[in-house]
């Protein structure tokens, strides 16, 4: 199994991650996870700290010649923007500085600030900030170098900003694996605003909706989609419910800072249908083995994964932070008062989509290892090869 921990704050001197588990000879490429920390700060609707953050990764351990060695890998995400604030973040004094008091609705403020007797909301905020993102995105990138030794790849899309939606119609030809990468990588390259939306014509109404929102103090939110190709079959378990692979991507995706929502396949529509409707029909072919002509369930059945793409689509809510703010209370003078205003983002749902890929990443990693175990890549890749070879026998 991989277990991971992450630690820092907002704008603490920076962010670390330590992973337990990986096996040994994986090549890691720091340019790698360095090109996904850099696609994460990407998107219309980013805020001004983006312009000073170039978020790059510090390998401090577990990593030696560009190959783990079997140790817990350490990675360091420098916040650069700590010069600006290392007086009110200092780790040694106990010297209050610019204590916030005014919790904003829809943030972990007020709830944390009762959970944890802080009466200064900073000590809340710094810690439930998404900026701690970034290194679970680094850990996320390590995951993905490690399925992609399987032939396993991500991808991500964004699906909605605010009530500017793609047209469906592209969706049937984004069921392509590799070659819908190869799509996806020339409308992203093609897109100055980089909104990761893969129809221009969406993409250009949520840089307008972005920019109205901005003007009025408001924010967006949306939805995005993770799909997972040549995911085998047997991930997960039927056997108890913390094992069903569908419940730990959806608590994986569910753990990212304004997710508030995840559906598996065609998980909320299938609700309104019939079964009939709904299920996809089992077939058989000497050349193919067992498949499915249809992929409503989004790759997983009963907590299992069946062989094909695992899609899962995730919808987040407006960021907390609206520079127009909500009504609140002081929680010292217990007087109303409009919530705290933090720097913050418009909009972040093309950035919450390469989050999304990367904790999907972590989590199919996870029962990769947790199925087929092994202490080196070598043995790794033995032992599923040799699982891949019996399903096409079975």
């Amino acid at each position: 199994m991989i277990r991971y921990f992450t630690g820092g704050e907002s704008h603490g001197k920076g962010l670390i991650a330590i992973i337990e588990g990986l096996p040994a000879d994986l090549f890691i490429d720091p340019n790698v996870i360095n090109s996904y920390l850099s696609k994460r700060q990407t998107g219309y609707g980013r805020g001004k700290r983006m312009s000073i953050e170039k978020d790059q990764v510090d390998i401090l351990s577990g990593v030696r010649g560009g190959y783990t060695i079997g140790s817990p890998v350490t990675l360091y995400v420098e916040n650069k923007d700590w010069q600006n604030w290392k007086d009110i973040m200092d780790t040694r004094h106990s010297v209050p500085k610019r204590v916030v008091t005014m919790p904003r609705p829809g943030h972990a403020d007020l709830a944390g600030g009762i959970k944890y007797n802080h009466h200064d909301l900073r000590n809340v905020l710094e810690r439930s900030s998404a900026r701690e993102t970034a290194v679970r995105t680094a850990v996320g990138a390590i995951a993905k170098l490690l399925l992609m030794n399987l032939s396993i790849e991500l991808y991500n899309y964004v699906v909605s900003i605010g009530n500017v939606i793609i047209n469906p119609d592209v969706l049937p030809s984004i069921t392509l694996g590799n070659n819908y990468l190869k799509k996806l990588n020339k409308i992203a390259a093609s897109d100055e605003y980089m909104m990761n939306m893969p129809d221009t014509v969406a993409s250009k109404r949520a840089v307008r909706l972005i920019e109205d929102s901005k003007k009025k103090g408001n924010t967006l939110g949306g939805a995005f989609e993770i799909r997972a190709t040549n995911v085998p079959v047997g991930l997960g378990s039927y056997s108890q419910w913390d094992r069903k692979l569908d419940g730990r991507l959806a608590g994986a995706l569910m753990s990212i800072q304004a997710i508030k929502g995840v559906e598996i396949g065609d998980g909320v529509a299938n609700s309104g249908r019939y079964g009939s409707e709904v299920h996809d029909e089992i077939f058989f072919s000497a050349k193919k083995g067992f498949y499915r002509k249809t992929n409503r369930a989004g790759g997983i059945e009963g907590g299992v994964t069946n062989g094909e793409e695992v899609i899962i689509r995730a919808y987040m809510k407006p960021i907390s932070t609206l520079y127009t703010p909500l009504h609140s209370v002081d929680v010292l003078s217990k007087a109303p008062v409009h919530a705290t205003v933090e720097r913050s983002d418009i909009c972040a749902v093309p950035a919450a989509s390469v989050v999304g890929e990367a904790v999907t990443a972590i989590e199919l990693t996870n029962a990769i290892m947790e199925k087929f175990g092994g202490d080196t890549i070598m043995e790794l890749k033995r032992n599923y090869n040799s699982y891949i070879s019996y399903i096409t026998k079975y």
